[in-house]
């Protein structure tokens, strides 16, 4: 069985997930931010799944993009697969406005990550469950 890795359990919260990934979301009160991580052991790029799971992984990101653009009407969405603070491959979906904290950068090692108070949750999940059926909460 697939694990998470340790970082991204600490840093993230479970959206939900499908046969293929965890969807979660990122604990960090600047950005509206997705994580979409295959359930795959020991992977680390993308072109290391087979085609058919490469595409749905593809769907999924884009799916989650458009939603998340238009739940938070943001300038800009930020989509990236850097691994290299942590190995196990995992997708951000980043939503970014221009007067955002680290706007035009990265949002990565810029200021400091203002978390969730314990049973706190972004608004937007809220939409974004009811958006997609996939997203069930919980994983």
């Amino acid at each position: 069985m697939a694990m998470l890795h340790p970082r991204l359990a600490a840093d993230t919260g479970a959206l939900g997930e499908t046969d293929l990934c965890w969807l979660r979301w990122m604990n960090d009160q600047r950005f509206a931010w997705i994580i979409v991580v295959p359930k795959r052991d020991g992977l680390r790029e993308w072109h290391h799944l087979p085609m058919d799971e490469q595409q749905a992984l593809l769907a999924q990101v884009n799916d989650l993009a458009g939603q998340l653009e238009r739940i938070t009407d943001a300038d800009k969405i930020n989509i990236g697969a850097l691994g290299n603070m942590v190995p196990q491959l995992h997708i951000h979906i980043i939503a970014r406005y221009v007067d955002d904290p680290c706007w035009p950068g990265p949002v990565w090692g810029q200021g400091t990550p203002q978390p969730w108070a314990d049973g706190q949750v972004p608004v937007w999940i809220a939409e974004l469950a009811l958006a997609d059926g996939v997203i069930t909460g919980g994983c």
